[in-house]
């Protein structure tokens, strides 16, 4: 009784690609199942950053108020420091 290569090469690599097939088959069930926890997930954040996005809306127009009327208060302050150096350094050269 002799046993031929020829005879178990082809079992052996028959046995191989079944246990492949199979565990990629699982592989590919618990990639399915970790997608969708993601999948519901992600819905999940999408639907709290719609909630928190008009927050943002509000305390953004509220910054830019802030700012422009800051801006608008440091220009008169600055007009007027101007205004009064400006005559005094005029009085100044007519006195002297």
């Amino acid at each position: 009784m002799t046993i031929d290569l020829t005879e178990v090469l082809p079992i052996t690599l028959y046995l191989a690609l079944i246990i492949l097939v199979v565990v990629l088959i699982v592989l590919a069930v618990r990639l399915i199942k970790t997608l969708n926890k993601v999948d519901r997930v992600l819905d999940d954040v999408n639907s709290k950053m719609v909630k928190v996005d008009g927050l943002f809306d509000i305390i953004d127009k509220v910054t830019d108020y802030a700012a422009s009327v800051s801006d608008k208060i440091v220009s008169s302050v600055t007009n007027a420091i101007h205004f009064v150096m400006g005559k005094k350094k005029k009085g100044r050269g007519k006195n002297e």
